[in-house]
Parts: C-alpha cells; structure tokens; sequence
C-alpha cells in the first residue's frame, strides 16, 4: 500500500474488525508506537499486535472521523466507545518506502471542563 491515508484507513479497519493478522501486515516488522501519555513505548510488530489485541479487553467500538495523509505520513482523529465512555484518539503515522507503517504516536486527549473565566468568549457543543 503506498498511499498512507489508505494505510491508515486499513489499520483503523483491521482494528476495528479485531483482524489481529491483518493489523500486523499493515505494520512494519520493527515498528514503534508511542504513547506520549502514558509514556509507553512498543518496539516490533509481534509485540504491538499482542500489546493491542491482549491490551485493550472488551466490547470497545472505534470510529474513524477523519484521515489526512500526505506522502509517507498521515493523520487520524477517531472517536473510541467502551462501556458507555467516549474517547477521542490523535494518531500520527509514519510509512516506509514499502507503504507499511513504520512509527505511531497516539494521543488519547481527556475531556475537561472550560475555567468559568472564559464562559463569555465560547459557546458548548
């Protein structure tokens, strides 16, 4: 796969499909995922499908917003459901000259409140 907004778009497929296989074809062999949040690090394909097929339990569901991608990166917004919480999730994605993807680094943004000093300049959705 060469185009990395069709790679990415097939990653967040297979994963939400839970196509363990086909989630580690689209990932290069020495892949490294990155959770600035939790200050994880994955090294190697074997190791992220097991850290994503045996790390994330239950019926979560994943639905992707938006895909931008551009030559050998791309980016994705999705929006996570698990047990009745949503999660939006940032990921930003590196290709290799083979079209598998190389690096991830995957954002997951808590909700929070706005401080009450600002209530005048914004409105809510």
């Amino acid at each position: 796969m060469d185009d990395a907004h069709d790679a990415v778009a097939a990653y967040w497929a297979a994963a939400q499909a839970r196509d363990w296989p086909a989630f580690g074809s689209l990932v290069a062999a020495d892949v490294v995922y990155e959770a600035p949040q939790t200050r994880e690090r994955v090294r190697g394909r074997a190791a992220y499908v097991r850290f994503n097929a045996e790390g994330f339990p239950g019926d979560w569901q994943l639905t992707v917003q938006r895909i931008v991608g551009q030559g050998r990166s791309a980016a994705s917004w999705i929006q996570m459901s698990d047990a009745g919480d949503h999660y939006a999730g940032l990921c930003f994605f590196d290709l290799g000259t083979d079209g598998l993807i190389t690096r991830i680094t995957d954002f997951w943004p808590v909700s929070s409140e706005p401080p009450a000093s600002r209530a005048h300049l914004a409105e809510r959705y």
